[in-house]
């Protein structure tokens, strides 16, 4: 089955910072094989609180998105953002 990255952002407080981190995380998502679902884009909100992003990247199998997040790669990209940005960050096996 594969996996998902589903990331959906609180808050974010610095651009910039996000752009950083936007280009290392690329590079670690393209090294474990994964493809951008989502990646931003025009949204609305049905029911609860807007998120200001959300990103949705599938990966070849589950083991393979919690490799992806668990890396050296995408955990430096990841520490970017400790102090910018808010989020909910989950990997769900799918189909």
């Amino acid at each position: 089955m594969k996996g998902y990255v589903v990331c959906v952002y609180k808050n974010i407080s610095n651009e910039e910072k996000l752009k950083e981190y936007a280009i290392k995380a690329r590079a670690a998502v393209e090294k474990y094989k994964g493809k951008f679902l989502i990646r931003g884009g025009r949204s609305i909100s049905n029911e609860g609180e807007k998120s200001p992003r959300t990103v949705v990247i599938e990966f070849p199998s589950y083991d393979e998105a919690n490799s992806f997040y668990n890396s050296k790669e995408y955990q430096n990209a990841h520490a970017i953002l400790k102090d910018y940005a808010k989020r909910q960050h989950q990997t769900i096996e799918g189909v």
